[in-house]
């Protein structure tokens, strides 16, 4: 097992995500697989995994319980666990004390090593950074307690929305957990949120380093372009392979749901093996053959020629992510918009179009935009 230095402790460079556990008869919506998880616990820590993660929301509240009984089973110190305070939840804002004990007790601990603000996107930072529901503060007085151990925060939020809390709070974050695979450091831009982290000095935990499961599996053709450079790497080891290579990125956080992917994921951090520049070269060809994206420059011409001031760069780049999922995330940050900016406001003038530089069929998107938002957004 790989391990990087984090202040004073060595973590696994892989971490176990505890939010997609295996369920009774293989139902995603049914109840943890107890044994299941255990022995998937028990490969983890047999094969070097130090480092547990879960959340208030996780499995309907049950992976805390879940993952709390079975890391019992093993001597406190051997294990890092974190947990998240659900600030996604915007009424669950004046209620921080009260959800953290209740974590200690169902998780059966009395300290988080690790402890995030869960979700920072646009429409909690605010409430986030709000004296008046005392989050910071709480937190801040449990670390010096010794009831958390290291204090950091989750993000789903646009560049500007993560550089709007650290500004505040940079200085109290010691670590910071984006979603960041070789597809989003273009579709989500995770590149500059990785150089915004840089510049805080703030080290960085991955989710969704496999996108949901779309990077265990790729077409023929860009399989065997992979293939051509590393006969011996599976197509979802090259995922892992990537962020080996980013240098800021001390954990990766894999959501496994059943112990052959555990035992496959375990193998990509045997030995680390960042990719040379021709391979890298190669899976951005690879994931720009993957992405149908609008090629907005965001110089932001359209702006000032928008009837209804619609930040359309902002619209643009959320309409692309539902072009490639339509998750609930992308939802989420429309929901964030007041309802006057979102892309149902667009009436079709195509002002935007006549200045854009690009030719972007910009009203077009807005409606296609708007229909994708109208279906059931997944996860």
């Amino acid at each position: 097992m790989i391990y990087k230095e984090f202040q004073d402790i060595e973590l696994s460079a892989l971490g176990f995500g505890a939010m997609r556990l295996p369920t009774t008869a293989g139902d995603p919506n049914g109840s943890i697989d107890e044994k299941q998880t255990a022995e998937m616990v028990a490969y983890a820590i047999e094969h070097g995994i130090n480092y547990f993660d879960t959340a208030y929301g996780y499995h309907d509240g049950q992976s805390e319980v879940v993952m709390g009984k079975v890391l019992s089973q093993y001597p406190r110190e051997s294990y890092y666990l974190a947990d998240k305070f659900p600030g996604y939840d915007l009424s669950n804002m004046d209620k921080v004390e009260a959800i953290f004990e209740e974590q200690l007790a169902k998780c059966g601990v009395d300290y988080f090593d690790f402890y995030l603000l869960h979700n920072i996107y646009e429409k909690n930072v605010d409430p986030y950074m709000d004296e008046k529901y005392g989050i910071m503060d709480y937190l801040l007085a449990q670390k010096k307690a010794g009831r958390i151990r290291h204090l950091g925060f989750s993000a789903h939020g646009r560049y500007d929305t993560m550089e709007k809390f650290l500004k505040v709070y940079g200085k109290e974050m010691e670590f910071c957990q984006i979603q960041l695979n070789y597809l989003d450091w273009k579709l989500q831009d995770a590149k500059a949120k990785v150089e915004l982290l840089d510049q805080y000095q703030i080290p960085v935990w991955v989710m969704e380093p496999l996108r949901g499961g779309a990077l265990t599996k790729l077409s023929d053709e860009n399989a065997a372009k992979l293939a051509a450079l590393r006969p011996e790497e599976s197509v979802p080891a090259w995922a892992f392979r990537f962020l080996q290579s980013v240098g800021s990125v001390k954990m990766v956080l894999s959501g496994m749901s059943n112990l052959e992917q555990m035992k496959e994921n375990v193998k990509s951090f045997e030995a680390e093996k960042p990719l040379t520049e021709q391979e890298m070269t190669a899976l951005t060809e690879v994931a720009d053959s993957m992405l149908d994206i609008l090629p907005c420059t965001a110089c932001r011409y359209c702006t000032a020629h928008c009837p209804q001031q619609l930040d359309i760069p902002v619209l643009l780049s959320l309409y692309n992510e539902t072009r490639f999922a339509n998750g609930l995330i992308t939802h989420m940050a429309v929901d964030a918009l007041p309802e006057e900016r979102r892309p149902n406001a667009c009436i079709g003038c195509k002002s935007c179009e006549a200045v854009c530089p690009q030719q972007l069929a910009i009203a077009d998107a807005m409606g296609d935009f708007v229909e994708k938002l109208n279906q059931p957004a997944g996860l």
